[in-house]
């Protein structure tokens, strides 16, 4: 059984239960060296074969999965498997081969940021849509910066896209943003290094220009975590006074 984990943000606190049982009993432990903290892989058994996949290639992967199939197998990727972790490529290979699997969720980069800013994604009259994306470089976008940006209404949080602000700032301010729109940057979220960046379209570039490794861009007005309404979940209402003839 090949069990696909995600380690969750940074934090290895942050691992599920259920992922944690899955590591301490692993035969065989395929994990991305480059994301995963190494404490992840301290409650493994002392036996187990565990194998860095920075630098395999998907035959490589694809080889590994099915030589180790017949054992418990752990499948570390960072974050939550769902979103930028290739799964889709390895289980499809998986489905062919007729070779069983689970998934484990984990928190992704995006949830740990706003745990560690104390923050709230969906703003009443702000903001009610998140979008998850990424600016196109060397892996194409589908969806155009355009349409994305067009979405101002929206919480945007962009993956992958560190080296690509300057693209970012550009396009946005030519799509009529505010420069004053907050926009903030989250080094490494969760982990013990974690540096916080706090600024504008205008400014944030020439705080966050050190950054060459894995950072969150968040952008727009909900960043103010100010409400424009009321939300009518937890807001009394109000009672209608009755008049002499309704009594």
């Amino acid at each position: 059984m090949i069990h696909f984990i995600g380690a969750g943000s940074g934090d290895p606190d942050l691992v599920t239960i259920k992922a944690q049982k899955i590591l301490q009993k692993a035969d065989a432990v395929l994990y991305t060296g480059s994301l995963v903290p190494r404490e992840v892989l301290s409650w493994c058994r002392d036996d187990a074969l565990i194998v860095d996949s920075q630098g395999m290639k998907y035959p490589e992967i694809f080889a590994f999965l099915e030589e180790n199939k017949d054992k418990i197998v752990a499948r570390v990727h960072t974050g939550d498997p769902s979103i930028y972790s290739t799964i889709a490529k390895q289980i499809s290979f998986l489905n062919e081969k007729g070779i069983d699997y689970t998934v484990i969720p984990g928190i992704t980069a995006s949830f740990g940021a706003s745990a560690s800013l104390g923050i709230e994604y969906t703003i009443p009259g702000v903001s009610q849509t998140l979008i998850i994306t990424r600016v196109e470089g060397k892996t194409p976008n589908p969806e155009s910066l355009e349409n994305i940006l067009a979405c101002k209404n929206s919480s945007l949080v962009f993956y992958l896209s560190i080296l690509l602000l300057k693209k970012l700032k550009k396009k946005a301010l030519e799509m009529g943003y505010n420069p004053d729109t907050p926009c903030w940057v989250v080094e490494k979220a969760t982990w013990e290094d974690e540096a916080i960046y706090k600024g504008t379209i205008a400014d944030i570039e020439e705080q966050v220009g050190h950054i060459r490794g894995v950072a969150l861009i968040l952008l727009g007005d909900f960043l103010h975590q100010k409400e424009t309404v009321e939300s009518h979940l937890y807001v009394k209402p109000l009672v209608k006074e009755c008049d002499a003839k309704d009594r």
